[in-house]
């Protein structure tokens, strides 16, 4: 079971950012965020970002969104 940051940094992972962007954006060092995924990938028995990215989407943690039409 994923602690509630490890869900958030797994939401922030799947909307694309990196490690950089999520140290900043979670007033994290670079060391912290990396521990964080390394637990996310181990946890969750992922091999990459990747997986873990398709893995919040097919269980809802992130939905795709939808441009508004021009």
């Amino acid at each position: 079971m994923l602690t509630p940051r490890e869900l958030e940094v797994l939401g922030l992972i799947a909307q694309g950012m990196s490690n950089a962007e999520l140290a900043s954006a979670l007033t994290l060092s670079a060391a912290t965020v990396k521990t964080h995924v390394a637990r996310i990938l181990a946890k969750l028995d992922l091999r990459d970002r990747v997986q873990a990215v398709v893995l919040a989407y097919q269980t809802g943690l992130i939905s795709p969104t939808h441009p508004e039409p021009s």
